[in-house]
């Protein structure tokens, strides 16, 4: 699509759906960043977790001080900021993976120290103040008040601890400790406490959650941006491959199920006028890199602003890509072949 026409084309409201995935969300900041220069693209709604969610909730804050230029501004300050705060971590690349270009923690002596005793004793013995250093992060990054006035409808997942289902959090909802409890792994920190509740890594129960956005949007397309690699080429061999691979697949399942019931809906001759009716008229699109599948879970630990940043860069390409190729059919046609998901099922 060509600059001049995409400013003369008319506004079409879009959803985004914004996976979860540690500093691998700065792939989501890249495409965030891309699609924010399209004024075509109305943002009616953001459904994000873990990572997704902080993504999602910084733009909407920036949004407020001054539309798509003031969220790009947002989300830049908050993952430098990150990175600063990640030049302090124990969690660092040795002296040759740097000379490798490796951009795992899998040598790094901390890393592997906690991984290993993660597997032994609890966040609870290992953290029992609880500390968070993304938490400040976030308070001063996010007016949280403020979020309650955004145009932009935020849908932020948690896991029940003690149920196992997903709690959505909505815009007056959503504080530093919900996005905390979205980004809870349980392995690492404690359960977020939000009232009587304990949460965990929103992941576990949707990642993103779609159903909010069918039923309290009114876009009817959704672009997700996906950093969980669905499919993997190797079998897993390793303790910590085969650890990796389990956290993808339950990490995608719920988004799974959620996709096949649109296709399931869309098979179907009359699904109704109702929310059948929205599940099957929902127009999906996907954006994606095969970059994210080549890196190793411990990458996800690396805050490192050079990493960060080639994140970003791949998120921009992938989105440019997206747009050159499926932006005439936003507000037209899905892109995203959900009906497959039938023929695996």
């Amino acid at each position: 699509m060509t600059e001049i026409r995409a400013a003369k084309r008319k506004p079409v409201p879009v959803d985004f759906a914004l996976q979860g995935g540690g500093s691998h969300g700065a792939f989501t900041w890249g495409v965030l960043d891309r699609l924010l220069e399209e004024p075509w693209l109305s943002i009616e709604a953001i459904s994000g977790t873990s990572a997704g969610a902080m993504n999602a909730a910084v733009l909407a804050d920036g949004w407020l001080k001054d539309g798509a230029e003031g969220a790009r501004a947002a989300l830049a300050a908050y993952w430098r900021r990150v990175s600063d705060a990640a030049a302090f971590s124990p969690f660092q690349r040795t002296p040759m993976d740097k000379l490798m270009g490796r951009w795992s923690l899998d040598h790094s002596p901390a890393f592997l120290a906690m991984d290993l005793l993660t597997r032994v004793a609890s966040p609870y013995d290992l953290n029992p103040m609880g500390y968070n250093p993304l938490k400040p992060i976030l308070e001063e990054s996010i007016d949280f008040p403020a979020l309650a006035r955004s145009p932009i409808k935020l849908f932020v997942t948690a896991t029940n601890v003690r149920t196992g289902r997903g709690r959505i959090f909505r815009n007056g909802e959503i504080t530093a400790d919900v996005l905390l409890a979205s980004a809870c792994l349980p392995t690492m920190f404690q359960a977020v406490e939000i009232g009587d509740e304990a949460y965990w890594d929103g992941g576990y129960a949707g990642n993103p959650t779609l159903t909010p956005l069918i039923r309290e949007s009114t876009a009817r397309d959704a672009i997700l941006v996906q950093i969980n690699p669905r499919e993997r080429a190797d079998v897993p061999r390793s303790a910590a491959e085969i650890l990796n691979r389990l956290n993808e697949i339950s990490f995608n399942s719920s988004l799974m199920k959620e996709l096949r019931m649109i296709a399931l809906l869309r098979e179907v001759a009359d699904p109704g006028t109702g929310e059948g009716a929205r599940w099957a008229g929902m127009r999906a699109h996907r954006i994606m890199t095969d970059t994210l599948a080549e890196l190793g879970a411990s990458s996800k630990l690396n805050a490192e602003w050079d990493f960060v940043t080639m994140l970003h860069a791949d998120g921009r390409r992938a989105a440019s890509a997206f747009l050159d190729a499926h932006g005439e059919d936003v507000g037209r046609r899905s892109t995203a072949d959900v009906d497959i998901l039938l023929a695996e099922s």
